[in-house]
C-alpha cells in the first residue's frame, strides 16, 4: 500500500461487510415468508423486513463507494487523503444514521412524527433526520475527495468517479422533496432512484472498474481512459432520458412513452461497452497478476452486469411489452441480477483486491473467495431464471386472462420455493465472502525452479 489514508477504506469495508450479512438475511426471510406468509408476521412484518432488505442494500453499496474512494483517490491524485479525521466523521454519522433506521422500523417509533418517524416512500423511507445526516455525511465525504483531487494528480478516473459521487448527492437532495400531487411524487422520486442506479452509479461503477482494470491488467493508462469516456458518454445520453420508462403510467404525457422506450433501449450499450472493455483488458494486459478473485469478481461484475441490467432491462422496458408485465415478477427478476451484477459484485472486486493489500496478507490464499463467487452467482442467476418464469405465467394469468391475484400468486409457490432456495445459496456464499476477506490466510508457497521474464515478474518454471 503506497499511503497511509488508504487505510481509512478499511473501516468502511469492514461496516459494508456487516451490512451486507443483515441485507442477504433479510432477502431470504422475505423468500420464506412468500412460502410461509405468517411466519414473523407478528414481530417482523413483511413491509419492515423489505425496507431493511432494500435500506441496507443501498446504505451497504453507498459505504462500499465511499470506501473505493479512499482507497484509489490517493493513489490516482499521488497523495493522502485531504483529512483523516472528516473520512472517520463521515462513517460516524452514517452508522449513527443506519442505526437510528433500523431501530426506528424494527419497533415503529415516532410514527407520523415528521422529523423522527418513517416516511411512506418506497426506499426513501427514512425518517427526515437521517435523509439530513446523509446529505451531512455526503457533504464532508465530497469536500474531503474533492480538495484531494485537486491538490494531486487529476486523472480521468478520479474525475469521473468524483462526477458520479458528486451527482449522486445532488440527487439525493429530492428525496426531500415529496408534493401532496401523486404524479409529481413519482416524477422526483424516479429522479432519485432511477438517476442514482442507472444513471450517476453507472459512472462510479466504470471508475472503479477502470481501477481495477488498471492494476490487475497492466494496460497503459491510456487505452483504459478512451474506454471510460466512452462509456461515461454512452451512460449518460441512455440514462438520463431512460428515466422516461417509469413514466408510463403514472400520470405524465404519453410521449414519454416513445421517449423512454427508444432511450432505455440504448442503455443496454454502457454495459455490453463495459463487458468489452473488461475482456479486451484482460486479452491486451497479459498479465499474470497474483489476485485472481479480483479479477474473477471484476469479469463476473461486466457480464452479470450485461445481462441483468442491460438483457433483462431490455426485456420489457418497451412499453408494449411493459403495459402486461410493469409490477411482476419480471421486474423482480431484473432488478435482483441487475444490482448483483453491476453494484454488488463491483463492490466485491474491490475489497477483494484491497482487503489483502491493507492487511498486509497479500498474496494470500483465494480459494473460499472464488468459490463464494461461483455459489452467490450461481443462486442469484438460478433465482433470476425462476422469478423471470414466474413472472411470465403470472403476466399471462393476471394480466392476459384477468385472474384475481391472490389466485395467481397460489399458482406461483413452486417458483418461490424455488427462489427461496436460490436464496439459502446467496445467503451461504455471502457469508463464505465475508470470512474469506476477515479472515484472510497469506498462500503459502513451496520453494522451487523459478523463471524471469523482461519485465522482471517472477513466476514458477515449467
Amino acid at each position: 500500500m503506497k499511503y497511509r489514508t488508504q487505510n481509512i477504506a478499511l473501516a468502511y469495508f469492514s461496516v459494508a461487510m456487516a451490512l451486507f450479512a443483515v441485507q442477504v438475511t433479510m432477502g431470504l426471510i422475505m423468500g420464506y415468508i412468500y412460502v410461509q406468509p405468517n411466519f414473523l408476521s407478528d414481530a417482523l412484518p413483511f413491509s419492515v423486513v423489505r425496507m431493511l432488505h432494500s435500506n441496507s442494500l443501498i446504505v451497504w453499496l453507498l459505504l462500499g463507494f465511499f470506501g473505493s474512494a479512499y482507497y484509489l483517490v490517493p493513489e490516482e491524485a499521488e497523495r493522502d487523503i485531504h483529512s483523516p479525521t472528516l473520512a472517520y466523521l463521515q462513517l460516524a454519522i452514517l452508522v449513527l444514521g443506519t442505526a437510528g433506521v433500523v431501530v426506528t422500523y424494527l419497533f415503529d417509533l415516532f410514527n407520523g412524527n415528521w422529523l423522527l418517524g418513517k416516511e411512506g416512500r418506497e426506499f426513501l423511507e427514512q425518517p427526515k433526520w437521517v435523509k439530513v445526516g446523509i446529505v451531512v455525511a455526503a457533504l464532508i465525504f465530497l469536500y474531503n475527495v474533492t480538495m484531494t483531487v485537486l491538490k494531486g494528480r487529476k486523472t480521468a478516473i478520479s474525475n469521473v468517479l468524483l462526477l458520479g459521487l458528486w451527482g449522486l448527492a445532488l440527487l439525493f437532495l429530492f428525496a426531500f422533496y415529496n408534493p401532496a400531487n401523486l404524479v409529481l411524487d413519482k416524477q422526483y422520486w424516479w429522479w432519485v432512484v432511477h438517476l442514482w442506479v442507472e444513471g450517476v452509479w453507472e459512472l462510479v461503477m466504470a471508475a472503479i472498474l477502470a481501477f481495477l482494470m488498471l492494476k490487475l491488467t497492466g494496460v497503459d493508462r491510456e487505452v483504459v481512459e478512451k474506454w471510460l469516456y466512452v462509456i461515461v458518454a454512452t451512460a449518460l445520453f441512455s440514462g438520463i432520458l431512460g428515466t422516461g420508462h417509469h413514466y408510463y403510467w403514472i400520470g405524465l404525457p404519453a410521449y414519454w412513452q416513445w421517449v423512454g422506450s427508444i432511450f432505455s433501449s440504448f442503455e443496454i450499450v454502457p454495459f455490453f461497452a463495459m463487458m468489452a472493455f473488461a475482456f479486451v483488458m484482460v486479452w491486451k494486459g497479459r498479465r499474470d497478476h497474483p489476485n485472481k478473485a479480483a479479477l474473477l469478481w471484476s469479469l463476473g461484475c461486466t457480464v452479470l452486469a450485461f445481462f441483468g441490467a442491460g438483457i433483462w432491462g431490455f426485456l420489457h422496458t418497451l412499453h408494449g411489452v411493459n403495459y402486461y408485465t410493469h409490477g411482476t415478477q419480471i421486474t423482480a427478476a431484473h432488478g435482483h441480477l441487475a444490482f448483483y451484477g453491476a453494484y454488488v459484485c463491483l463492490v466485491l472486486a474491490i475489497i477483494t483486491y484491497a482487503m489483502p493489500i491493507m492487511r498486509n496478507r497479500d498474496p494470500y490464499n483465494q480459494v473460499l473467495n472464488m468459490a463464494s463467487f461461483w455459489l452467490m452467482s450461481g443462486g442469484m442467476l438460478f433465482m433470476t431464471f425462476t422469478l423471470t418464469f414466474a413472472g411470465t405465467v403470472q403476466t399471462h394469468l393476471q394480466r392476459v386472462n384477468g385472474e384475481a391475484y391472490m389466485d395467481v400468486q397460489d399458482q406461483l409457490a413452486i417458483f418461490y420455493w424455488m427462489r427461496f432456495g436460490s436464496g439459502v445459496a446467496v445467503v451461504l456464499g455471502a457469508l463464505l465472502f465475508i470470512y474469506s476477506v476477515a479472515v484472510v490466510r497469506r498462500e503459502v508457497f513451496t520453494p522451487g525452479p523459478v523463471q524471469a521474464h523482461k519485465d522482471g515478474h517472477i513466476e514458477p518454471a515449467e
